[in-house]
């Protein structure tokens, strides 16, 4: 993962901040380096003959590769406390002739073990109104946004109206952005969203 390379690192509160993100990144790539090579080194014993000294050295690899994966957990940890918050406001679906008055939708967004779901009509005026607007997800370092609309046509009748998953590392920025994504192909029926990283 090139994660810092993406971010601003000058919007990290202060310098000491930034040394603190900068330093665990790089123990980071440097604990993803020795657990790739403790991988090959795996692949290369497993394919040697059965010998008791392949065997022990099959071993002593495959206990280097847990200790650089739970030392990765831990640094990836901490380097996500350490990474603030992002403030998501829903701000409505855009679709071109597709969104009617009465129509109610859901929209499920995953983000690791996150979710946020919330529910939406679209009114005469073609005003939408939702059951919650604003949500906080917690900055993850290897995982995608998925988002997925439904239309809620009945009670047993539903459609998916599309789904779609997005690379969060854009969002670090100090300034709100304005998002519209595109939820199906062909980029009929839009998600608009503000997003503040703090």
């Amino acid at each position: 993962i090139n994660f810092l390379n993406g971010i601003e690192t000058d919007t990290i509160a202060g310098g000491p901040m930034k040394i603190l993100v900068e330093e665990l990144y790089d123990a980071y790539c440097i604990q993803r380096r020795l657990r790739d090579g403790a991988s090959k080194m795996v692949a290369a014993f497993n394919s040697a003959t059965g010998s008791r000294e392949a065997r022990e050295s099959l071993s002593e690899a495959n206990k280097g590769f847990r200790e650089c994966t739970e030392h990765m957990c831990s640094l990836e940890s901490e380097l996500e406390s350490q990474m603030g918050e992002f403030h998501v406001k829903m701000k409505g679906l855009a679709g071109f002739a597709r969104l009617c008055a009465g129509d109610q939708y859901e929209v499920l967004m995953r983000y690791g073990r996150q979710r946020w779901r919330l529910r939406g009509r679209v009114e005469v005026s073609n005003k939408q109104m939702w059951d919650s607007e604003e949500y906080v997800f917690l900055p993850l370092v290897t995982e995608l946004l998925s988002i997925k609309v439904t239309e809620l046509k009945s009670l047993a009748n539903h459609v998916v109206v599309g789904s779609v998953s997005c690379e969060m590392l854009d969002l670090f920025c100090p300034l709100p952005q304005t998002l519209a994504v595109d939820i199906n192909d062909l980029g009929t029926v839009k998600l608009n969203l503000e997003v503040t990283w703090r």
